[in-house]
């Protein structure tokens, strides 16, 4: 189908391999193909633009889907520079007809013409996987908050700058935190990001995790999901922490817990996993062995210090796709995976779908949500109505063709009491 959207994709010609893939993401979706069909007949968002800034994979093409067919006016950018599918993105806009701006391995130049081309498009509803198109429109684009009725967030890193812009009274527009839902962190961050993580380490190297001490910096959900398949898959896990009780909990976990300072001396895979910023910095690089290979999957490259790796080389070359080998002056190498960008999207495809059905299904529902209520929400960051949280589990378990059991009244009336005890 030719498109009269505006859009800037690699190659429109990739469309049919897009499609094809992404009916294979909606077969492992079911959550989000019953609010698709419900969309389809109530228009729940009939008449709102809606910007959205998020990983231009199969799974986010069947969340497009779902909001055009519910009435939405989408654009779809890229949340990052390497993660976009780029037969996914043509087949959005040849077969699908909504408006991509996302090429994988654009320059920051690019992308950020791309964010800009989003926010062009006067969004009513933003959706944003790391907190970039709400940036800009807090700063170069503060003529447009209050076109605004709601965003949503999906991202760990993306919600904590949007709690510190609350924190400041400068928080243009209510958002829903779409990550912090159970739905969300308890499977796609621990099993989704666990998996991908893993995936776009073997992918990148080849290498055999069996063996290896592979250090993890930060146990939260995502930490705990890549240690738990890094464990299984033979390494000698090492966990980094600043955050006393986390460390204790990957301590009972059975992992072992240690400073960088003593980890870089002996890891040979580092995966940072923190949201923060020059978590492996150039004290460590100094101390790490030869051939210790440094990748990150959290949301923005910062949390490697690639300016002080970058410093330390005498030489640097493409070892293979997505691996950049840094000859150090005392001959030692160390090999970054995906330019320090999320791991599992810059050299996998990421989450499997049947995890992102409850991630963006927890998408399109806050954003019914926000639209529904629209006239009482403050400017302030909310978390996901439990109502909807809830149902999406339940709607999951349907689908699994998993029952659970029901409290009785007795049950019920006990619970809510308080004078009945032994």
């Amino acid at each position: 189908m030719a498109t009269t959207r505006r859009h800037d994709v690699k190659d429109l010609s990739l469309a049919p391999e897009g499609v094809r893939r992404i009916e294979w993401a909606d077969r492992q979706m079911p959550v989000l193909a019953a609010i698709r069909e419900r969309f389809e007949s109530e228009q729940p968002l009939s008449g709102y633009r809606v910007a959205a800034c998020l990983h231009v994979t199969t799974e986010t093409a069947n969340l497009m889907r779902t909001l055009k067919v519910g009435g939405a006016d989408v654009v779809l950018c890229a949340s990052n520079p390497l993660s976009t599918q780029d037969d996914v993105a043509a087949a959005l806009v040849d077969e699908y007809d909504i408006a991509v701006f996302a090429i994988k391995g654009e320059d920051n130049d690019t992308y950020y013409q791309h964010i800009e081309a989003a926010v062009d498009h006067k969004p009513q509803i933003t959706m944003d996987d790391g907190a970039d198109v709400i940036g800009v429109l807090h700063s170069a684009r503060r003529e447009q908050l209050g076109d605004v009725i709601a965003g949503t967030e999906e991202t760990t890193t993306g919600v904590i700058r949007l709690k510190a812009l609350e924190r400041d009274g400068a928080l243009g527009f209510p958002v829903i935190a779409v990550n912090d839902a159970f739905t969300k962190h308890m499977f796609d961050n621990r099993y989704g990001t666990g998996q991908s993580t893993i995936d776009g380490i073997i992918r990148a190297t080849n290498v055999l995790l069996g063996g290896k001490r592979f250090v993890i910096s930060g146990y939260g959900w995502v930490g705990k999901g890549v240690a738990m398949r890094a464990k299984g898959m033979g390494s000698h896990v090492i966990i980094t922490e600043v955050d006393p009780l986390k460390a204790l909990e990957a301590i009972m976990d059975g992992f072992e817990v240690m400073p960088m300072e003593q980890a870089a001396k002996v890891g040979d895979i580092f995966c940072t996993a923190t949201g923060d910023k020059s978590v492996i910095r150039r004290e460590h690089m100094e101390q790490m062995k030869d051939g210790a290979i440094l990748s990150n999957t959290g949301h923005f490259n910062v949390e490697i210090d690639i300016p002080a790796l970058r410093a330390l080389a005498s030489e640097t070359r493409e070892a293979r796709q997505f691996v950049e080998e840094f000859t150090l002056s005392d001959g030692r190498r160390l090999y970054l995976l995906g330019e320090g960008r999320l791991i599992n999207l810059a050299a996998a495809e990421g989450h499997p779908a049947i995890v992102m059905d409850m991630s963006f299904a927890n998408q399109a529902l806050s954003a019914e949500y926000a639209v529904q209520h629209a006239a009482e929400l403050e400017r302030k960051v909310y978390p996901v109505p439990a109502e909807i949280d809830a149902e999406i589990a339940k709607l999951k378990l349907a689908t699994m063709g998993v029952e659970v059991d029901i409290l009785t009244d007795e049950q019920e009336r006990y619970l809510a009491s308080w004078d009945e005890g032994t």
